[in-house]
């Protein structure tokens, strides 16, 4: 995978809006792979048609998968040990 494959994580807002009230990307996430703590908006996203992948900019794990198909959105946040967001 190369560096200039990937979006940063801010290209997120748009599909996880449908989900969440608040804007992601600003929320702090815990990579459950190395324990770095940052903002959405840092992680590495890469796009597709079906949804997206997003990477820790660490160590390249993937910490959040989202995909689109017949009409629902599933998300897969297995990679964050914790999500922290602004209410």
């Amino acid at each position: 995978m190369s560096d200039m494959d990937y979006l940063d994580g801010n290209a997120a807002a748009g599909l996880l809006s449908e989900v969440f009230a608040v804007d992601v990307t600003v929320a702090r996430g815990k990579c459950a792979h190395c324990g770095n703590v940052s903002v959405i908006a840092q992680a590495h996203l890469w796009p597709d048609d079906h949804g997206m992948v997003l990477r820790c900019r660490i160590c390249s794990d993937v910490i959040a998968m989202a995909t689109e198909r017949d009409g629902k959105l599933c998300l897969d946040l297995r990679g964050l040990d914790w999500l922290e967001l602004e209410v």
